[in-house]
């Protein structure tokens, strides 16, 4: 049975058993305590909790899920990978142990025609009922079931003796037995039964909930009859691709060779990797960003030890996405961006490389020559410091060599440094609860939103939130004390969401006034956070809730000017011009989209006009409800890395059969484009590798930011006794004028001493990371000279060049700094760096990102002032 079967017959069989299908949660949850969705469970937990809808008792899913507690294992052992897919079915106190049992049993045997003597079963040790259900009910003979301890067959492990405490359950695991191939387990029930509340002490929950899960590349192994997951159909072509890309016939070598295992983790780090940069969770210093970087360097490195020395990862996608088509079909429109992601960290990674592995073998050396098997902690430290190669894979690589890293010394020098923020799958309890869950209990459907039809609307107050807790009133204040939050049954303000800011306004009742400053969204309920302005609210108390129409309606334009600007950027830059967030305010709105490079001015002002142009046209902005497969099949756009709900809100613009843009969005838009007014662009930056941010003002705001530039040129016009469109060319002639004058001036100089060169600075530079750092005093230079010196620097070291350089005549100090162009574009600034510096020697100034100047009146802080700065860019470069 092919894998893309499996799943669907998975699917089918317990949607016909009653279980709502639910798509796959994204790879990032909402969801504090962990990095990565882990298992199909994790979008139900408040389900489990008893806080869902009451009528929703059953689902069915495949989850996307990423692990990496056992990422050593990867390429190593037939079944660890970091991404995989987890089948499942649940229930919400609704079935119990004798269904989940029977339709495990019925679905393996019946319709994937499992023979029933290649299976075999573990229960709790103490799990009586489940034992007699396998054996008494489905007939399977009592030595093909195993009773198992706590550690084995209890969820979590251990729960009985040794905690945590809170939801439990005994499980059940199904083992496969194929010919010639070891045992393999691929669906573990577990029957979550009982509320822990100290050691040894179960006691049984109200309502019995299962949470299964069938490993969907472990069960395709089993169908398929292959040894491992790297063999199965979706998973052979891209162990095909990655040898071919790394050229060697990895057929013809024996596959538990070092090779082997390096060409099958590369394979499913490429994977992960396909899906997390397409869910724009991107290469970073912390967090997931972490995670990713890591997989993308564990895969070079082995890459680069069997003699790659060119990019190669980036190659893959496209079998990925291939591979992948029969279950997540849109990875292939996100292709070219996750290419260009890859190819850069690569790219990135490899101009390391080279002295990072000289640096890994020399202290390799050293400490096997020092009769040592324990490398220092500080060494494996600046490996990671200095040369990006992280400290997971000097401990594997020492652990090739029977070598080990201490760790102590390791973290020493890490907090001495600054502290690696990775983030936390312990950061809570997977089923903590908060005050709102008490008022779930009553309200489950939450708060009633009404503000697409309106801005005013009358409510109850169901439940009021101060310093964290469930309160019965709330007073005025005459000190501005913490917020209140205030939740009502139904209301008309917008909760931030989907990078639109919450409402403002006002919640009017009986004797009290609330100011609402902002609205946040708490799963189902709407908070209105503010003050009590006046008298005091209680709960129950009858409302008038008001939004501040005028800032809204401003919000509404920005918002469908982004629907207007993604549409444009599709039409001139391309359909790989993908939204990657979003911020949008009161005619102000800040679009993130995929881009390999910088929007020319050509470019952006054809994007500007195309937006203006829309506008003019006046054409109809409307919205409707449907299920979101058939969103999706009307080619409605979705923003990727985003949970939508089952039933999704389509905005449309433009005339109907002729609509130009049609998204999943659920914020608050215009009844047409033309209430948009003016658009405007006022900037295009960087923010991350392949991905660049419009910045742009709508209506009132783009009115007032184009009639204060024309107050600036009229006032330079008047200066200057020109008329206003001849500017530009009295500009340039005073350019060219002070240009000439200068070069008179410093032909003029007398010549106090030796001039340093440009290969002098280069000989003194350090290395930062992937940077070349010249911080340095030179003698008898004009500022002038060192803007020279600079812009041959530039030449001389290309990219990665941050150099600030300091001079001093007559009791004056002058400093220029400069940064080259992919520094800027990585969020570095000049003016920035040389504020920093420019204070110590008692002055101050700045400039442009890439290159800025100031002066000073203090020389003896020269040397204090030098060891400042290039502490100060080691440390951003580092970050």
């Amino acid at each position: 049975m092919k894998t893309d079967d499996l799943r669907e017959a998975y699917l089918e069989y317990f949607s016909s058993r009653g279980c709502v299908r639910r798509p796959s949660d994204v790879l990032v949850p909402n969801d504090p305590t962990v990095l990565f969705t882990p298992a199909g469970m994790n979008q139900f937990k408040r389900e489990f909790m008893g806080l869902g809808e009451p009528g929703f008792k059953r689902a069915t899913t495949c989850q996307k899920c990423i692990r990496t507690g056992d990422i050593e294992n990867v390429g190593k052992t037939p079944r660890h990978m970091t991404f995989f897919e987890m089948l499942g079915n649940f229930s919400f106190g609704d079935y119990f142990k004798r269904e989940a049992i029977h339709w495990a049993w019925e679905f393996l045997t019946r319709v994937l025609k499992i023979a029933p003597d290649r299976l075999t079963f573990t229960v709790y040790l103490e799990d009586d009922e489940a034992f007699d259900i396998w054996h008494k009910e489905v007939g399977v003979a009592a030595n093909r079931i195993t009773r198992m301890g706590e550690d084995d067959n209890f969820w979590p492990a251990g729960a009985p003796t040794h905690g945590p405490n809170g939801v439990c359950g005994p499980c059940s695991e199904i083992f496969y037995h194929g010919d010639g191939v070891e045992e393999v387990e691929i669906w573990n029930l577990v029957f979550t039964q009982f509320n822990r509340v100290g050691p040894g002490q179960l006691e049984p929950l109200p309502t019995k909930n299962i949470d299964t899960g069938m490993g969907l590349e472990r069960a395709a192994a089993a169908l398929q009859g292959v040894r491992s997951n790297f063999e199965i159909d979706v998973f052979k072509p891209i162990v095909a691709a990655t040898a071919e890309a790394l050229e060697v016939n990895y057929n013809a070598m024996s596959q538990d060779t070092l090779d082997g295992v390096r060409i099958r983790r590369a394979s499913d780090h490429v994977r992960a990797l396909t899906f997390c940069i397409h869910e724009n969770v991107r290469p970073g210093p912390e967090k997931q960003g972490y995670v990713v970087r890591r997989l993308l360097r564990r895969a070079v490195l082995d890459a680069y030890q069997m003699g790659q020395r060119e990019p190669f990862l980036h190659k893959l996608p496209p079998v990925v996405a291939e591979a992948m088509k029969g279950g997540y079909p849109e990875l292939r429109d996100s292709v070219p961006r996750i290419q260009h992601v890859i190819r850069e960290e690569e790219e990135r990674f490899l101009r390391n490389l080279e002295n990072g592995m000289r640096m890994i073998n020399d202290v390799f050396r050293r400490t096997k020559a020092g009769g040592s098997d324990t490398i220092d902690g500080r060494a494996a430290f600046k490996l990671h410091d200095t040369y990006g190669i992280p400290i997971e894979i000097t401990e594997s690589l020492a652990a090739d060599q029977n070598l080990r890293v201490d760790m102590v010394s390791f973290k020493e020098a890490q907090d001495e440094a600054r502290k690696l923020a990775r983030g936390t799958t312990e950061a809570a309890d997977v089923f903590a609860t908060g005050p709102l869950d008490t008022l779930r209990q009553a309200y489950h459907h939450g708060s009633e939103f009404l503000g697409y039809q309106t801005t005013e609307a009358t409510g109850t107050v169901i439940g009021i939130l101060e310093q964290g807790q469930l309160a019965d009133f709330a007073t005025a204040s005459p000190t501005a004390g913490p917020p209140v939050s205030l939740v009502l049954d139904r209301t008309p303000f917008y909760a931030e969401a989907g990078g639109q800011i919450g409402d403002t306004g006002t919640i009017r009742g009986a004797g009290f006034v609330f100011a609402v400053e902002d609205t946040r969204r708490d799963h189902d309920f709407i908070l209105h956070i503010g003050r009590v302005a006046e008298g005091v609210v209680s709960l129950n108390s009858q409302v008038t809730a008001t939004v501040d129409a005028q800032r809204r309606q401003a919000i509404r334009r920005a918002h469908s000017a982004t629907h207007l600007l993604h549409h444009a950027l599709h039409r001139h830059l391309g359909k790989h011009a993908q939204q990657a967030g979003s911020k949008v305010e009161p005619d102000r709105l800040r679009f993130d989209f995929a881009n390999p490079e910088a929007i020319g001015k050509e470019r952006l002002d054809l994007i500007e006009n195309t937006v203006n142009a829309l506008a003019m046209t006046g054409s109809p902005v409307s919205w409707t409800q449907m299920p979101i497969a058939e969103a999706k099949a009307l080619g409605a756009m979705a923003l990727f890395g985003e949970k939508y709900p089952e039933i999704v809100r389509v905005v449309q613009m433009g005339e109907p059969s002729k609509e130009f843009s049609k998204e999943l969005c659920g914020g608050t838009h215009l009844d047409n484009v033309g209430q948009v007014g003016l658009f405007k662009i006022i900037g295009e930056e960087s923010v991350a590798a392949g991905t660049r941010r419009i910045t742009a003002l709508t209506g009132e705001g783009a009115l007032a930011h184009v009639r204060q530039e024309e107050a600036v040129l009229s006032q330079v016009a008047s200066t200057l006794r020109v008329p206003q469109t001849q500017l530009g060319d009295r500009v340039a002639a005073l350019l060219e004028e002070l240009k000439n004058l200068k070069k008179q001036a410093s032909s003029r100089r007398t010549d106090g001493g030796d001039k340093v060169s440009v290969d002098d600075l280069v000989a003194g530079a350090s290395s930062v990371g992937n940077a070349t750092v010249v911080v340095r005093a030179v003698d008898n230079q004009s500022p002038d000279e060192l803007r020279v010196l600079i812009d041959g620097l530039r030449r001389k070291v290309g990219q990665g060049l941050a150099v600030l350089l300091i001079t001093a005549a007559e009791g004056k100090v002058q400093l220029v700094a400069g940064l080259s162009r992919d520094l800027v574009e990585s969020g570095l600034h000049a003016g920035n760096w040389l504020k920093q510096v420019a204070s110590i020697v008692g002055g101050g100034g700045g400039g442009r990102p890439d290159l800025a100047q100031a002066g000073g009146k203090n020389p003896e802080k020269i040397p204090e002032a030098l060891e400042h700065a290039l502490k100060t860019i080691a440390e951003r470069l580092k970050s």
